[in-house]
């Protein structure tokens, strides 16, 4: 298969073309942009559509329009941006539709920086919007990963009917990896194959009605409980993580993202220091994978969390362990990047007071 060296937003807008995305709606945002810039010049020449919105807002508005369609559809920002679509993932939520959503995160609150950072993870794993809902949310390490996953979150936001995103960051965004894309043709999905999909009825079949406004409360309360038994299902069914000299590991260090990388290379350096250490690294984020992280710390004794925020993660690690390990922290925020040497030093200062 053929190699191609390129920047981690631009694998991702080609691997969303090859999973069948037809339309892109966005916004320009630092450091995500590129993606729009890619998607401007491709997306023309596969059939697809690729409009700059007025705005954030407008942008996902239009995926909300589009989605209902049946049609694959995507839009990409960063943190702020992603902020502003908030309310209109709430309504595709409220209806039941499946788009994906590219946040490249950078370093806040507010405006912030246009550096890496991973402080956006309570806002994509519990509070994209208002309401009771829930998105799957994918996170890459890797170039290589950011196109491999792309198609996963289409493929499973079809089947569940929900908004998946991928939550990378401006590290990863920026970042030139070689990568290959398994998917060598752009793939064709039929809105007609979507029975809930508003594609004209023809005079065969009931009007489709896509709608998040119910105001009957029992009616709305009724959806929310058939929806959430179906993330019961996606729980069960959704749940990846990577697990790398976890097993005689004494301390466990969960990361993701661009952060496992600096993770993992601190814990090589503690392992030739005698240090038994492993890593867990969550890819889905939601749902988050409990099954995997207490299998990489049935022999641990504690778990380190790192990560580019202060502290989003911990209380998954510790709400999926049951708080029957003690979880500490390491963190950097604001945009500046830990490096593994400061990780290996926390790994090293939590052995010897294991001792």
């Amino acid at each position: 298969m053929e190699r191609n060296l390129m920047k981690g937003n631009e694998a991702l807008a080609e691997a969303a073309i090859r999973a069948g995305c037809k339309c892109f709606f966005g916004y320009p945002i630092t450091p995500q942009t590129e993606i729009s810039a890619y998607m401007a010049k491709r997306m023309p020449k596969v059939g697809g559509v690729f409009l700059q919105a007025e705005s954030e807002i407008a942008a996902i508005n239009m995926v909300y329009g589009c989605a209902s369609s049946g049609v694959r559809c995507m839009t990409s920002s960063s943190s702020p941006g992603i902020s502003l679509k908030s309310e209109g993932v709430s309504y595709m939520a409220g209806s039941d539709l499946p788009c994906v959503i590219i946040n490249v995160m950078r370093g806040g609150p507010g405006l912030g920086g246009i550096q890496p950072s991973q402080s956006d993870y309570w806002q994509a794993t519990r509070a994209l919007g208002h309401g009771d809902f829930q998105i799957l949310v994918f996170a890459p390490s890797s170039v290589q990963e950011m196109a491999d996953l792309i198609g996963r979150a289409f493929d499973e936001a079809d089947k569940y009917r929900m908004p998946a995103m991928i939550l990378a960051d401006g590290l990863l965004g920026q970042m030139m990896e070689p990568v290959v894309f398994h998917t060598e043709e752009i793939q064709h999905h039929d809105p007609e194959d979507k029975h809930w999909a508003t594609t004209g009825h023809k005079n065969k079949r009931k009007h489709n009605i896509i709608n998040s406004l119910y105001l009957q409360a029992e009616e709305l309360e009724t959806l929310n409980f058939e929806r959430f038994k179906r993330y019961e299902t996606v729980k069960q069914e959704v749940h990846e993580a990577e697990l790398y000299r976890t097993e005689d590991a004494d301390i466990i260090v969960a990361a993701y993202g661009s952060v496992a990388r600096l993770a993992k290379a601190a814990v090589d350096n503690a392992r030739e220091q005698g240090i038994k250490v492993g890593l867990f690294r969550p890819i889905t984020l939601w749902p988050f994978p409990a099954a995997e992280i207490n299998e990489a710390c049935r022999n641990a004794k504690r778990v380190l969390c790192v990560e580019m925020s202060m502290g989003q993660m911990i209380d998954d690690v510790k709400l999926a362990l049951n708080c029957r390990l003690p979880v500490e922290f390491y963190g950097r925020t604001g945009g500046v990047i830990p490096k593994p040497s400061a990780i290996l030093e926390q790994i090293k200062t939590l052995a010897k007071e294991a001792e």
